[in-house]
């Protein structure tokens, strides 16, 4: 009977064993089950992947192990001086600023989805740079994106400026579109890039966006669009070398963002953000129906040797017969590393990217440019001033984050480029400072105010 008694014992044990044990099984299924649920602030159960963070050459990146997923920060700090020479027929006041503030998130969902935000905070404002949605199909070479972005014209225009070789770009870059709303299309191949959208307002600054909406509200007027093209051609193209031949084109009307109506304006400053005055200044051309822009490009890279150059043109057509008006620009420059780095090309975006390091601690660029740039047609009594400027650059690159660059450039202005009648631009009769070409004694060539300026920036990228 004990051992009856025994034998029962032991099987409630080991029932009570087993169940004491299957519970523990069903509960850590229930726990791993619950593990894997993901509920978000909406409440919805959502799909979760684990990231695995690392810095790429200083750049924080967030990404899944199935490479679906990539989060990352960009942003840059550009610290500028400037020192301007005090003959100049306008006095300049030395100064310095912070040029960029620049903050950016990106990422890629699902393989194929990109998306950007990227603000720039300096001169106390928020500027809404890029914002845009970005398919790229599984080919890999061609992509389509909506939303606020660089229209594909201008080389200097759409190289980014963590990566330009001079502190400012030259005086005809700023006849490019730059950044529009719009929808693009993109394809390339080794040889060839070939770049198309339809392209909108500009939303960058509260300015321009205050000035449409209330075009709107008051006038109902549309908004203006533009159609925009680029096509590269690359006969030489390898891991050392490039040769880059470019063309884009487009089509304007006028847009809703002008303080004027159906107008047209082209002003620039003079190679600083420090030097607020504006030289060369078209001023409002009225009455506008449309303006057509072409620009040619021709750079190319050898290992640490690079070129660089564009052409362009811009016929602004205007309505009850009147003359169209026609302003044209051309830049050249050129760059060595002397350290035995490389210049390195982008060959989807068809530019040129961050430079290789020829020594583990930097590399010293040397550069020149020459630019010019002309707002000048008589023919249509539009004098918005001729300059050309004269950029020797010097750039030490630490490492692939920090670089510090010094350029001296010499500004020459013509007797036009009086910034709409504000500036002196050289002597009258009596020996007087005069604002008027039709006053200045000097002869052709040496009217307009001429000068000098010692820029300096530092700049980190992270």
């Amino acid at each position: 009977m004990n051992i009856k008694l025994k034998k029962m014992k032991n099987k409630f044990y080991a029932l009570i064993i087993a169940l004491f044990l299957y519970s523990i099984g069903s509960y850590a299924q229930d726990v791993k089950k619950n593990d894997s649920i993901r509920i978000n602030q909406y409440g919805r159960e959502v799909k979760w992947l684990s990231l695995n963070g690392e810095a790429q050459d200083g750049i924080l990146n967030f990404t899944s192990d199935d490479k679906s997923y990539s989060l990352w920060f960009d942003n840059r700090i550009q610290f500028d001086g400037g020192i301007f020479s005090n003959d100049a027929l306008n006095p300049i006041g030395n100064g310095a600023t912070i040029r960029r503030a620049r903050f950016a998130i990106k990422a890629i969902i699902w393989n194929n989805w990109y998306g950007e935000l990227d603000l720039d905070f300096s001169g106390s404002a928020v500027e809404l740079k890029d914002a845009y949605v970005k398919y790229t199909f599984d080919s890999g070479d061609l992509n389509i994106k909506a939303g606020h972005f660089r229209e594909s014209f201008g080389l200097e225009t759409n190289t980014t400026s963590r990566y330009v070789t001079f502190i400012e770009r030259s005086l005809s870059s700023k006849l490019d579109p730059s950044r529009h709303l719009g929808i693009q299309a993109n394809h390339w191949k080794d040889k060839y890039i070939l770049s198309g959208g339809a392209h909108f307002n500009t939303v960058g600054e509260l300015e321009e966006v205050t000035l449409s909406q209330d075009a709107n509200k008051d006038f109902g007027l549309d908004e203006g669009y533009a159609f925009t093209g680029r096509v590269v051609y690359r006969p030489i193209i390898d891991n050392d070398k490039v040769l880059h031949l470019g063309v884009a084109a487009t089509y304007r009307t006028p847009q809703t963002t002008a303080e004027v109506p159906n107008s047209f304006r082209y002003s620039t400053r003079s190679y600083s953000s420090i030097n607020r005055k504006k030289y060369i200044d078209t001023d409002d051309i009225l009455n506008v129906d449309n303006t057509n822009m072409f620009d040619f490009e021709l750079a190319g890279a050898y290992k640490g040797l690079m070129f660089q150059s564009e052409y362009k043109i811009v016929n602004v057509n205007r309505m009850d017969d009147l003359s169209s008006v026609n302003i044209d620009g051309f830049y050249a420059q050129a760059g060595y590393l002397l350290f035995g780095g490389k210049y390195n090309y982008n060959k989807a975006e068809g530019e040129f990217t961050r430079i290789s390091r020829g020594k583990k601690y930097g590399d010293l660029e040397l550069a020149f440019r020459y630019d010019y740039v002309d707002a000048n047609d008589f023919d249509a009594e539009v004098y918005g001033g001729s300059a050309e400027g004269y950029t020797f650059g010097l750039n030490y690159h630490f490492n692939p984050n920090v670089k510090f660059m010094v350029n001296y450039v010499y500004t020459n202005n013509d007797r036009y480029a009086n910034g709409k009648g504000k500036l002196y631009i050289g002597h009258d009769l009596n020996g007087d400072l005069t604002k008027d070409p039709a006053d200045v004694i000097e002869t052709n060539g040496n009217g307009g105010d001429d000068f000098g300026m010692l820029t300096m920036r530092l700049e980190m990228d992270f």
